[in-house]
């Protein structure tokens, strides 16, 4: 009777986990699709002004792979690069203007901040001390990227017509990130479908929904729009800025975009477990707010929907039970699916699609991890800086 019980448990709770699959393959804006790319657009008559706000900090490593990218860029209207040194130890002012006097291109300018006052997380001091120098341009736009972003020569133009042809406030582009070490392939393009399903692309596109979120790499915002959300000064708190900054201007009345890049990539390698764990575990709990009940809940999501099929699956068929290795079957059968679409676009082989429990399960202890340094004082943190506040404005936590 007893083993009958437990089997019946497994069966139902291996039907909760397979009922919230085929909710989010069907009503959470079909979030597994990669197809959102940039709208259709058509070129304006008059192109506008644009500067680019390039905020980085110890960022040497990187620089001679993407800030030639942006100097290279073939914009028919004025362009010009703001690159806000902060702090760095490592010589990145200097390699930018060794870079632009070598490669010529756009104008560059290179500033430096200081140190951000109480209330404000680096990067974005960094970015407001960017976006004050761009605004005596005059610019109708402004392109907040990553020091380790890289663009094709046309990103630009492309970003410009369809936030021109849309009458977006915001087109944002989610980078392709590098996948090249064995973890990479593992972690990264899973990281990119969680975040999808957290804010799926189709609902941010759409006027009158709550749903905001945009990719800090690569960010082409209207400057009237900034102004009028206050950017950066209400987000100012925020330890990830992407996601805080779309919610502020959407809030205001905005219009935003966000897709999948094409021709933008990340250049930043995470060749090893340990890198990426840190680079999701530094603000993973931010983004859970500091809040313990959204912690437990967090956790039980992930095991209700990423553990519990292949758990009853084995359960099923150790136990002679087919209702539970055919229920927690089926589970796992759906959440490969919605994976397969972020494997192609990676260029990864598809073998890696039944992995996705082991790496939400990856996922799991890193946000635990990321709940752990916040209590013993260590806070989130941005390129050796760290932000204990409890109350910071957080968002998700991008590569």
């Amino acid at each position: 009777m007893g083993q009958t019980a437990r089997v019946s448990a497994i069966v139902w709770i291996a039907a909760v986990s397979l009922a919230a699959w085929l909710w989010l393959l069907l009503c959470q804006g079909f979030f597994w699709r990669t197809d959102v790319r940039l709208p259709p657009r058509r070129d304006p008559d008059e192109w506008p002004s644009v500067c680019v706000v390039v905020p980085a900090r110890d960022e040497a490593a990187v620089l001679p792979a993407s800030l030639p990218s942006l100097l290279a860029q073939e914009y028919p209207g004025r362009a010009e690069i703001f690159l806000v040194d902060d702090g760095s130890s490592d010589g990145t002012g200097e390699l930018a203007r060794a870079l632009a006097d070598t490669r010529g291109g756009l104008p560059l300018t290179v500033a430096s901040p200081g140190e951000p006052p109480v209330g404000w997380t680096g990067k974005l001091w960094a970015v407001r001390h960017g976006i004050n120098l761009a605004r005596a341009r005059g610019p109708e736009y402004l392109l907040l990227t990553d020091a380790d972003i890289a663009h094709a020569p046309d990103s630009l133009r492309a970003l410009v017509a369809a936030a021109r042809s849309g009458g977006f406030d915001v087109v944002s582009q989610m980078a392709r990130l590098r996948v090249e070490s064995p973890w990479e392939r593992l972690v990264v393009p899973a990281f990119v479908y969680f975040f999808a399903q957290l804010y799926p692309f189709r609902r941010i596109g759409r006027k009158g929904t709550r749903t905001a979120a945009a990719a800090g790499g690569c960010v082409l915002l209207r400057t009237e729009a900034a102004a009028r959300a206050r950017i950066p000064d209400a987000i100012r708190h925020a330890v990830i800025d992407d996601v805080a900054l779309a919610r502020a201007i959407k809030g205001s009345g905005g219009h935003i975009w966000l897709g999948l890049a094409e021709r933008v990539d990340s250049v930043r390698p995470y060749p090893r477990l340990h890198d990426l764990w840190r680079m999701v575990s530094r603000s993973a709990y931010a983004q859970l707010r500091h809040n313990p009940l959204l912690l437990v809940g967090t956790v039980a999501g992930l095991v209700l929907v990423y553990l519990v099929p292949p758990a009853a699956l084995v359960a099923g068929l150790a136990a002679g039970d087919g209702a539970a290795g055919l229920v927690g079957g089926a589970a796992w059968l759906v959440m490969t699916g919605t994976y397969i679409p972020m494997l192609r676009y990676y260029r990864q082989p598809l073998w890696l699609a039944p992995l996705l429990p082991f790496t939400a399960f990856l996922y799991l202890l890193m946000t635990l991890d990321s709940a752990v340094q916040h209590y013993r004082g260590r806070g989130a943190a941005w390129k050796g800086r760290t932000y204990a506040r409890p109350d910071a404005v957080a968002d998700e936590h991008p590569l």
